[in-house]
């Protein structure tokens, strides 16, 4: 399997030459504050304990988890990583066909067909914003009866947000399908917990929420995340898991995290801001398209013959720029990629380096008129 996300700054450095922290990373979505003192400090305090075994259940941090997403401690099932869920999930769901509401991360297909399931895709067009129109989907479900429908919100890489009351009701026209809805809410810390659908999927128990604490409390080096169903569904998927599944650093920052809402509060308030100048910004420069995005993150499209592999490369050699090219998510073309929202100094740094690059290939084109 090809390994095609973002985050690939080590093998960025080792191409330059050079260290990791001499490269901005704007491919992976990650907290631009970075550990807050509170999770500092319970790593090192975890150190004490790494001599010993973790905690198998995780009592502490499934606690902290349920106390924060507001569901029953039995709903509650953390693991080293959402991604880690996602490739559990086709081993302990009975089924063989699955629909992905795309372009969406590629883990879901790959987990998928790892298990030979059948993949299809209800794709939504950059044209019209990435809406999603839930009779279109319907009749897709009904078309296809698939045991597992994955849909990403906010969506990624789009940054889309879709509104809660729309996700209840695709949760109950499910329902006639036998589907089960994989909600997967990796970046919904940034919009806000009054915008999840989190509850309303554990009480009907018809679907699994995935969440993910390594890119809003930039814990990626960590892996942490959970999964929210109804207990019996939450119970399978325990039992699937290797023992020790979420180690003891990993537990104690967790713990950590939840409870620092000063740093969400800062953090909620930080990427809004950048996000709504870095957009308001690049939409100024000549080739460019920025689509509306709730997350820490914005998708752009590329005016032809300008295509994002030539770009991530010139952005990286130039400019010790790191930024994803999204040509590999299925229904998006060679022209897209996805920069993270940083500081505004780092901010400021891509654009000036666009516009750089955009002015460049302007004087190519022009000598070659």
């Amino acid at each position: 399997m090809a390994f095609d996300h973002g985050g690939t700054i080590y093998a960025a450095a080792r191409q330059l030459g050079c260290h990791p922290s001499e490269i901005l990373d704007l491919s992976a979505s990650i907290n631009p504050l970075g550990l807050s003192s509170a999770v500092r400090s319970a790593c090192l305090a975890a150190l004490e304990q790494v001599p010993h075994y973790p905690d198998p259940a995780a009592k502490r941090l499934t606690e902290a988890l349920a106390a924060h997403f507001r569901v029953p401690v039995e709903s509650v099932l953390a693991a080293s990583g959402s991604t880690h869920l996602i490739h559990l999930l086709p081993q302990v769901v009975p089924g063989s066909r699955a629909l992905i509401v795309a372009p969406a991360f590629s883990e879901y297909a790959h987990a998928l067909t790892r298990h030979h399931w059948q993949v299809d895709y209800h794709l939504l067009s950059p044209d019209d914003g990435f809406r999603l129109e839930l009779e279109p989907l319907v009749e897709e479900l009904r078309r296809r009866q698939p045991q597992l429908l994955f849909l990403c919100n906010p969506a990624n890489p789009s940054g889309t947000l879709y509104p809660s009351r729309q996700l209840r009701e695709l949760l109950d026209r499910c329902a006639p399908t036998g589907t089960l809805l994989v909600l997967d809410e990796a970046f919904m810390d940034f919009c806000g917990e009054e915008h999840s659908a989190a509850a309303a999927v554990v009480q009907s128990g018809r679907g699994i929420v995935l969440r993910s604490l390594t890119k809003f409390y930039a814990l990626a080096g960590l892996r942490l995340g959970c999964a929210l169903a109804a207990p019996e569904l939450a119970k399978r998927l325990g039992a699937a898991l290797p023992p020790w599944e979420v180690n003891t650093m990993a537990q104690f920052a967790g713990v950590a995290a939840l409870a620092d809402h000063d740093y969400a509060a800062e953090t909620r308030e930080l990427v809004t801001d950048e996000r709504d100048l870095l957009a308001d910004t690049l939409a100024r420069l000549p080739g460019i398209t920025v689509f509306p995005s709730s997350a820490n993150y914005l998708l752009l499209r590329l005016e032809a013959p300008r295509t994002a592999a030539r770009l991530q490369e010139d952005l990286l050699a130039t400019h010790r720029i790191l930024v994803r090219d999204c040509s590999t998510f299925v229904g998006l073309d060679a022209r897209f990629i996805r920069v993270a929202v940083r500081t505004r100094p780092e901010n400021e740094r891509l654009i000036e380096a666009l516009g750089q690059e955009i002015q460049t290939a302007e004087g190519e084109r022009s000598r070659h008129a």
